[in-house]
């Protein structure tokens, strides 16, 4: 059963990652990504992924469910920034 604190955590991460839709669509739509810095999403990059290892570890279902999609959505962004110089 889900308890509270999990229902936070969950809520947490579902508006920390729906936070970075828009800007997945506007560079995927605009075919550009030079506003976006490179250097700042290879730390973020790195930062959502030693957070998704840390809740695998710790079996934290909220941490492990929104870094798993945050960092879907910043590899897309990531590539976004390679592809469209």
């Amino acid at each position: 059963m889900i308890d509270w604190k999990e229902i936070i955590g969950i809520v947490a991460g579902c508006c920390t990652t729906i936070a970075f839709l828009p800007q997945v669509i506007k560079t995927w739509r605009t075919k550009s990504a030079r506003d976006l810095s490179l250097s700042m999403f290879l730390i973020f990059f790195t930062g959502v992924l030693l957070w998704l290892i840390y809740g695998i570890v710790v079996a934290d279902l909220p941490v492990i469910l929104a870094n798993s999609a945050t960092l879907f959505l910043a590899g897309i962004l990531l590539f976004f920034k390679v592809i469209y110089k």
